[in-house]
């Protein structure tokens, strides 16, 4: 994100997103399993109390570059935890049509952006990340719904 124009591009993306998304998407209506846009994991997303979390449940991407644990954690003691349960989306809670003041960790990064959640429709998930004024908005893909009942609440293991 260094260069103004593609910074710009990512402000319109995201207006654009939040302004596609179905308004008043329930925490039951995103509970599923949920391929991430660059297609390297598959993650969770429940109901945790009065928000929205989400957790690494299945990591596709693979191959000897590929670390298995939080190795560009900013925190030292934390890179040898594994990336599978890792919880990566935390703190999400319902407001003006989306789920917002969440926080969304990029274990490829080692970084946690400030991001809100919102449904395009019953298929896929927008999830805008911030930093500062500058956003970035990525598209998700359901893999499966919850199952009945809502599932069970997730572990509490915070990215970062």
């Amino acid at each position: 994100m260094s260069a103004a124009p593609s910074l710009a591009r990512l402000s319109v993306l995201a207006a654009l997103a939040l302004a596609t998304a179905t308004p008043a998407a329930s925490g039951s209506e995103m509970a599923g399993r949920w391929r991430t846009a660059d297609g390297s994991a598959e993650v969770d997303i429940r109901r945790c109390g009065i928000e929205i979390c989400g957790t690494i449940a299945t990591i596709l991407d693979n191959g000897p570059a590929v670390p298995s644990t939080d190795a560009h954690n900013p925190e030292p003691k934390l890179r040898n935890r594994p990336l599978l349960g890792l919880v990566v989306l935390s703190g999400f809670r319902q407001k003006s049509g989306a789920w917002r003041n969440g926080l969304a960790y990029d274990p490829k990064t080692g970084r946690s952006y400030r991001a809100s959640l919102a449904l395009r429709d019953p298929q896929h998930l927008i999830l805008t990340g911030c930093i500062l004024l500058f956003c970035r908005s990525v598209e998700w893909q359901r893999v499966r719904e919850a199952p009945r009942g809502g599932g069970t609440e997730m572990p509490t293991r915070q990215g970062g």
